[in-house]
């Protein structure tokens, strides 16, 4: 079933990946950053292969390691060789978050039918459809998160671990995500949302992170060596921080620091950049009985609150959603998530072609699409977080109520 399912859903999504519609969607900053353009990282390929330093500029911000892969290896082809790279990439993490689910469970039988449903949610969500189609390089991001969990469900440490550094070297929001991940590798994928318990394995994860380190540094040479200096570090890394574009995409950042005064903007940009790194402690603590939830949950947060954040990244967390079915009886405001999403979902490409294609809008309409966006994916964040923690108290009964205080 599942088989079927996953050859029939990339056989849709390679028809799409050879219509004209690919070529429409690669400039649309609702889909592609500039830190995932694919644009760019032709542009940074070309410069590269010609001996002109891709990072000497201010358009070429991706990874060394990217450059290096599309300049050997896989040369980009827009008509058919970077389609079906892509494709085969979302492939891949479709399978994945269906093993994912299937280690989670421990069945490989009874939920087979469920598999299926998965695979589809994954290939065929519009939020990670469409940035797929522009060939936008968040792909790989969101393809290597799932390997790196799916490896933690396995309890393969190393590789894991490898495969989030890459994570991070390519999306260094990702480092956060090294607390739950590392309880994953300890602790196992089964669902105890309903039992919590306590994790008491904090001691043994606290060397396991110096491999994380070791693996990061190991990679941050060889993009030094590739690039031949270390000015890729402030054109990639530093632009998470820094802000140095800014483009209109679907995130809070850019319309707050385009209405800033340059002198207050170091302030504003440290406040920003902390306030991501505080829901990684008490998430991972309360959820530290189920680090799968606990990561999924930091992936929504970071897919609302992140610098450059593209469809793909919220569309992740909407696809994972798939593979908690246990919390759907108890949230709360599906129905009201649901609508915000489509009332966004008609709101973003609207506006945004009123305002930068015909002109007869400006960057408010555009920023309030963002912001009901933004709410969407909040309310789904917060009745997942309010889910995984209501599911302990088990079925409501009568005469009594739970509430939230």
């Amino acid at each position: 079933m599942e088989t079927k399912v996953l050859a029939g859903a990339l056989a849709i999504r390679l028809l799409a990946a050879c219509s004209p519609l690919q070529d429409v969607l690669q400039d649309d900053q609702q889909l592609a950053s500039p830190l995932t353009s694919y644009a760019r990282l032709r542009e940074g390929v070309y410069l590269f292969k010609h001996g002109i330093d891709p990072y000497s500029g201010g358009v070429f911000r991706q990874s060394p390691i990217l450059l290096s892969l599309f300049s050997t290896i896989l040369p980009l082809s827009p008509a058919l060789l970077s389609p079906l790279l892509w494709t085969l990439c979302d492939g891949i993490g479709a399978w994945s978050l269906s093993r994912i689910w299937r280690l989670r469970c421990k069945s490989s039988v009874t939920y087979g039918s469920r598999e299926g449903l998965i695979v589809i949610s994954y290939l065929l969500n519009p939020y990670l459809f469409l940035p797929s189609l522009a060939l936008s390089t968040s792909t790989f991001d969101n393809t290597l998160f799932l390997l790196a969990l799916h490896s933690a469900c396995l309890g393969n440490l190393e590789i894991s671990l490898l495969l989030l550094a890459l994570l991070t070297h390519l999306s260094p929001t990702s480092v956060l995500l090294l607390p739950p991940i590392l309880f994953l590798n300890l602790a196992g994928p089964s669902s105890r949302l309903s039992k919590p318990i306590q994790f008491v394995g904090y001691r043994r994860a606290v060397p396991l992170a110096l491999h994380y380190v070791t693996y990061l540094s190991s990679l941050a040479l060889i993009s030094t060596l590739v690039s031949g200096g270390w000015g890729w570090i402030g054109r990639t890394w530093g632009a998470v921080l820094t802000l140095p574009e800014l483009t209109p995409n679907p995130g809070l950042w850019w319309y707050f620091f385009t209405e800033m005064f340059d002198y207050f903007r170091p302030f504003f940009l440290m406040a920003f950049s902390m306030h991501l790194i505080i829901y990684v402690a008490p998430i991972s603590i309360k959820f530290q009985h189920d680090p799968l939830f606990a990561t999924f949950l930091l992936q929504g947060i970071f897919a609302i609150f992140k610098s450059y954040p593209t469809l793909s990244d919220p569309g992740l967390f909407l696809s994972m959603l798939s593979i908690f079915p246990e919390i759907y009886p108890y949230l709360k405001t599906p129905i009201v998530t649901t609508l915000l999403h489509l009332h966004a979902s008609l709101l973003l490409p609207l506006f945004h072609r009123l305002w930068l294609s015909q002109g007869t809008g400006n960057a408010n309409f555009f920023y309030a699409s963002t912001l009901v966006f933004g709410l969407a994916n909040g309310f789904a964040v917060l009745d997942a977080m309010w889910a995984g923690l209501r599911i302990a108290f088990g079925a409501a009964k009568e005469g009594w109520e739970i509430v939230q205080t």
